[in-house]
């Protein structure tokens, strides 16, 4: 049977495009559907009080970023130095730009003196594999890419093609030796998408902090991290929504400094029947149908980008009394049938 791609490509994080952010103008303003500004826009909310904004396209996901301060200049400058570590990250961790130190990993299967950025991302991915019993995994690469190629040509990839790839995920052949990374078997690959934009995010937010400016949020397509206050002192206002149900918020949370992202199927999938989408359960090579989508609170956005995509291919049970045993660590579950699940440490201020 053949079908055709219904949605995204899969490359394009807007996965997490439900998780909306709302501490300045209300709720309602995804950042995945704000279009890409050349400069920052300022808005005076006082006397001595700005509101700043900059969004662009970062990996593939729309990346906005708003500050709170009382001088517009210093916001501005302090934003653009923020795009420059961006960038300069996102070179460094895409797995779709050919220069880069992670497609050189993937095409030769070693990366000798490898930067100190992609040797933090990549050590802290295999830690989280281990701590999510292999539910996260950024050896998974070669089964997207059979998806996308499988589908690209109008078929769906056959049970024997997913088992043949099999043996070639697990970050268990990832090796370290004295600064450079290599794979323990032929054929691997790694994706950084479900770890590096929450990676991005944190660095972005202490570079913001660093220049002074505390008051501040980033979006990238969900992965958000939030620091001081909103405008007039306020918290920021960031919405869940529900999947199945367009402008229906079940969660609201108020936050001042954390770290929150979400993972979800629903919205970026190569069929008709939604069988195949970008997460990939690493033990079986299908796309888990178990929870639609997965928000997880951590003390970093990286953490809480990768763990999102972990709790995804759990059962929802499964991963409520993962995440109550992770320190730090606290997620909200939309489930198949339609139904919210909240681990125990959810409503728990910060």
């Amino acid at each position: 049977m053949k079908t055709k791609s219904t949605m995204l490509h899969p490359c394009n994080p807007q996965r997490r495009s439900f998780l909306k952010l709302s501490g300045l103008l209300g709720l309602g303003a995804a950042s995945a559907a704000l279009l890409p500004t050349p400069q920052a826009e300022a808005v005076l909310f006082g006397p001595k009080e700005y509101k700043v904004s900059s969004t662009r396209l970062v990996m593939g996901s729309f990346l906005s970023i708003t500050a709170i301060h009382s001088s517009k200049d210093e916001a501005e400058n302090a934003i653009g130095l923020a795009w420059a570590e961006i960038d300069r990250l996102g070179k460094l961790l895409s797995r779709h730009d050919s220069t880069s130190p992670v497609s050189q990993l993937n095409n030769t299967g070693a990366l000798r003196k490898a930067p100190p950025e992609v040797l933090e991302v990549v050590a802290r991915s295999l830690y989280l594999n281990k701590q999510t019993g292999g539910a996260f995994d950024i050896t998974v690469k070669p089964l997207v890419d059979l998806f996308k190629d499988r589908f690209a040509a109008g078929a769906i990839p056959s049970e024997g093609e997913i088992s043949a790839l099999l043996p070639r995920i697990g970050s268990g052949q990832i090796r370290f030796s004295a600064g450079d990374i290599s794979f323990g078997r032929q054929g691997m690959g790694i994706t950084l998408d479900g770890i590096a934009p929450g990676y991005i995010v944190d660095r972005a937010s202490a570079l913001l902090a660093a220049q002074g400016i505390t008051s501040h949020l980033i979006n990238c397509s969900g992965d958000i991290r939030t620091s001081g206050t909103a405008a007039k002192g306020k918290p920021w206002t960031v919405a869940i929504q529900d999947p199945a149900k367009q402008k229906a918020y079940p969660e609201v949370l108020a936050m001042t400094t954390g770290a929150i992202s979400t993972s979800g199927s629903y919205e970026v999938f190569y069929d008709r029947e939604k069988m195949f989408h970008h997460i990939v359960t690493p033990q079986t090579g299908r796309s888990p149908r178990l929870a639609t989508s997965v928000t997880v609170k951590a003390h970093s956005v990286m953490d809480a980008d990768a763990l999102a995509t972990g709790i995804m291919v759990m059962v929802p049970a499964e991963g409520i009394r993962f995440a109550d045993s992770q320190p730090g660590c606290a997620c909200f579950v939309v489930a198949q049938d339609g139904g919210f699940k909240k681990s125990a440490g959810w409503n728990r201020p910060g």
